[in-house]
């Protein structure tokens, strides 16, 4: 039986240098998240939302906990002495590995609920105990694999049944030490079960990456291309917010270069600071909302592929979204990604 266990003390497992970057972070987190709001004076006004974007408020809420309570009608969810009860619909769907029935939910899941758009306190979408693993694989054992996600997490172990093997080999065919692998599936105690491929990856180990084009000119303001998302880490729940590929070194999360040389950037972004904002839109459902850089996702830049939700992304991985915001800007997060544009400076 593999013994590797999940390391829940996420970036406290490095030192040195490690802890003040990590201390540096959660300072730059909360000052982007829980930013003074009464600095808006006349040389500084508030920012109006871009055309076509809506405001935090008005995007699909997603809520979390642990099932409670379930029948064909309400949905029992719970945090801590806090519950809530939501309505389940007629079209409200689940998800815990494969679709199901939301009345099929048993207490003790862990669920993500999507609430209506228009129906106040009724469910759209329920995903029940769902993960994901995106990083490099660093060792293989009979029953699963350790994942590295980058040195801001802990290592990861994910599990292949049988049953999911050949799905995730079909877009990621080599489950050995130094290639990429992304996996959606069940969180199962410290481990996660892969059921399906989060995206695709062209099968090269991360050691001999291809060297990215050569590039001119400016940094461009808008770039096309593939928004995905994590589990949290150190991320209060809820948060919305986005990981930014190409974060300033100076946050302290930039990782160390692939075989010693420059890290890979497939896609050409420019640095940002913990703070910046950034307006994401979906180009698969039109939705799109302004969002604060709270996270890196240097993991990010190993990536050469590409999404196809609605149509083939034109780049790869350029945003990283918290759960929430992936939800509320209209992502199913067993897809994994959606076709995206980020805005800088909005």
């Amino acid at each position: 039986m593999l013994e590797v266990h999940r390391d829940y003390r996420c970036c406290d497992r490095f030192a040195g240098n490690a802890t003040t970057a990590r201390t540096s972070r959660r300072r730059m987190l909360k000052a982007a998240v829980f930013g003074p709001q009464d600095d808006r004076t006349e040389e500084a006004p508030r920012r109006r939302p871009a055309a076509g974007s809506r405001s935090a408020d008005q995007l699909p809420r997603a809520i979390t906990g642990i099932v409670r309570d379930v029948s064909p009608q309400v949905l029992v969810i719970g945090s801590g002495a806090a519950e809530q009860r939501i309505a389940l619909t007629a079209g409200a769907a689940a998800w815990r590995g494969a679709a199901l029935d939301p009345a099929a939910l048993q207490p003790g899941d862990q669920a993500v609920v999507r609430l209506h758009r228009s129906r106040r306190g009724a469910a759209d979408r329920i995903w029940a105990n769902i993960g994901r693993v995106t990083g490099v694989i660093v060792e293989h054992y009979a029953d699963g694999l350790v994942v590295d996600e980058g040195k801001t997490k802990p290592r990861q172990l994910v599990r292949v049944p049988g049953g999911s093997a050949g799905r995730i080999q079909v877009r990621f065919p080599n489950l050995e030490p130094g290639f990429l692998i992304d996996v959606i599936g069940l969180r199962q105690g410290e481990a996660l079960e892969a059921r399906i491929p989060g995206t695709s990856q062209p099968a090269y180990p991360v050691d001999r990456l291809p060297t990215p084009p050569m590039v001119s000119g400016h940094a461009p303001t808008t770039i096309r291309g593939s928004a995905t998302w994590h589990e949290s880490c150190e991320e209060p729940p809820g948060l919305l917010g986005v990981s930014y590929p190409a974060l300033d070194p100076e946050a302290g999360c930039a990782e160390n270069p692939i075989g010693g040389g420059t890290p890979p950037r497939f896609a050409r972004l420019p640095y940002l600071a913990i703070g910046s904002m950034l307006r994401i839109s979906n180009d698969c459902t039109g939705s799109s909302c302004t969002l604060p850089v709270t996270g890196c996702a240097a993991i990010a830049r190993l990536f050469n592929d590409r999404c196809v939700t609605c149509g083939t992304s034109p780049r790869g991985r350029i945003a990283d979204l918290t759960l929430a915001s992936f939800i509320a800007l209209g992502g199913e997060l067993e897809r994994g990604c959606f076709n995206a544009t980020i805005t800088m400076g909005r």
